[in-house]
């Protein structure tokens, strides 16, 4: 008898708050590109003063990506209300119960309470900010993605032509990325990952790929293949062939196939 096919798994509803005064408008379109990869950005929002001429470019993109801006005067001079504005929310939008996670966007380390508090309460918290992040706030997320990679994958898209070949120029974003000087990738930390294979690994060295990945992600949430210069977690594993080997088997979880990973044997 055929097996009954699965029904589809349900996304997560993803609650994203924008702070607008620590958050660059060149990165929106990899913003929700990546976004969609953990859910559905049921509620968008961003926290500034408008009436600032500092915020003009993210006006721009308002409209195309259908984000609500919350206004917040500054009450006094030197104190940043936004901050507050977009706390009291996230906690309003909390106890609504509606959320399976929040995306908060900011390079500020006052959202690291925040943070915390809501995965307190079970929900996800994907984090967005420059590498310049403070690492509280950065570990206070279950992951946390430096938006110096969306900008650099807006760019890259930006200079490729049409798959068709259309030498049409296509619509100019309001704020092209400017992928100043390209960074040398990160060395990639091979003594870090294999460790963390033998700690979970099994009675013949394997590890499933998607769990080393969820395991990576625990002890640093600011871990991305894309630091190294590799497009996803597979591809770094197969850069370091000299440390780790790969090997497609049978999935006891998903009964598909997975990429399982070993520490590549050393002779004595």
């Amino acid at each position: 008898m055929a097996a009954k096919p699965s029904a589809p798994q349900q996304q997560k509803l993803l609650a994203v708050l924008i702070d607008a005064d620590n958050a660059s408008a060149a990165m929106v379109e990899g913003l929700f590109e990546e976004i969609a990869k953990f859910g559905v950005a049921s509620v968008k929002r961003i926290y500034g003063d408008w009436t600032q001429p500092n915020l003009g470019k993210w006006k721009q993109v308002l409209l195309d990506h259908s984000i609500q801006p919350i206004q917040q005067f500054a009450y006094t001079r030197g104190k940043n209300a936004t901050d507050s504005a977009l706390i009291i929310d996230a906690m309003d939008l909390l106890y609504t119960r509606r959320f399976d996670g929040f995306c908060l966007v900011s390079s500020d380390s006052d959202f690291t309470r925040l943070a915390a508090r809501l995965r307190e309460e079970g929900l996800t918290v994907y984090g967005f900010g420059e590498e310049k992040t403070p690492a509280p706030f950065v570990s206070a997320c279950d992951k946390f993605i430096y938006t110096e990679i969306l900008r650099a994958d807006a760019a890259q898209a930006v200079d490729e032509p049409p798959a068709n070949g259309d030498k049409a120029k296509a619509p100019a974003p309001a704020e092209p990325a400017k992928p100043a000087a390209k960074k040398k990738p990160q060395k990639v930390p091979v003594d870090f990952i294999a460790k963390l294979i033998d700690d979970i690994d099994d009675e013949d060295g394997w590890v499933e790929l998607g769990v080393l990945g969820q395991n990576i992600s625990k002890l640093r949430p600011a871990f991305d293949a894309r630091l190294y210069g590799f497009k996803k977690l597979s591809d770094l594993i197969k850069g370091q062939a000299k440390r780790f080997e790969l090997q497609v088997r049978g999935s006891s979880a998903t009964g598909g196939e997975a990429l399982y990973v070993r520490n590549r044997k050393t002779e004595k």
